[in-house]
């Protein structure tokens, strides 16, 4: 009998038992997010700290839920970084499957934003509410990521609670194989935005090198 779980309760141990996934701690695994990342302009630092300033004052009145997040701190970041433009593409609450069939099981859930270029996915994004850790969203993003039809290429991702930022990313292999970022924040000194946004334009660029385009 097949058995059907979901994505929002599927953990970490039940990933590496059922897909062989593996962290890996090397920190050449993933450079994506260190590496030849693209400047940002003095009018995008304005508009980063003007979010920023935004998110602080919705602190005020809580409960702050998961689509305040998304409105406030999500849309303006991947208005930034391009990707409502062409060649890129929005998909929202986006449902996914995942078949084992030798283990009868199918996994669903659905990703609350996919970024694509053409069938590249360019980033999944979970977003938490203000009071989750984002390590909660860990296991469901990574199964999100395992969905991707197209692993010949790395997949990322990027959790998110309106305060906390974590990139991850996900090749297969011999195994499946993840890494994550650190962890940005937006009240460490200074605005980490700049960061989180140089990262999605380093990512937005691979995606348009991609061969599958």
């Amino acid at each position: 009998m097949v058995q059907t779980l979901s994505a929002p309760k599927i953990t970490l141990h039940e990933l590496r038992k059922k897909f062989g996934l593996q962290l890996v701690e090397d920190e050449q695994f993933f450079r994506e997010w260190q590496d030849d990342l693209p400047e940002i302009s003095e009018e995008e630092k304005r508009r980063l700290d003007r979010v920023k300033a935004s998110y602080s004052n919705l602190l005020e009145y809580p409960p702050l839920l998961e689509n305040p997040v998304k409105m406030v701190v999500l849309s303006p970041l991947l208005d930034l970084v391009g990707f409502y433009l062409p060649p890129f593409r929005i998909r929202s609450e986006k449902s996914i499957e995942i078949s084992l069939e030798d283990q009868e099981i199918i996994i669903k859930g659905q990703i609350d934003v996919l970024a694509v270029c053409d069938q590249f996915w360019v980033v999944v994004i979970e977003s938490k509410q203000a009071a989750f850790s984002i390590e909660v969203g860990r296991s469901q993003l990574l199964t999100y990521m395992l969905a991707n039809p197209n692993l010949k290429q790395a997949t990322y991702g990027l959790i998110l609670n309106g305060s906390s930022f974590r990139f991850l990313k996900l090749v297969k292999g011999e195994t499946f194989q993840y890494a994550v970022s650190g962890i940005f924040d937006l009240f460490n000194p200074g605005n980490d935005l700049y960061c989180i946004v140089g990262i999605l334009k380093r990512l937005a660029q691979l995606a348009e090198q991609s061969p599958l385009l």
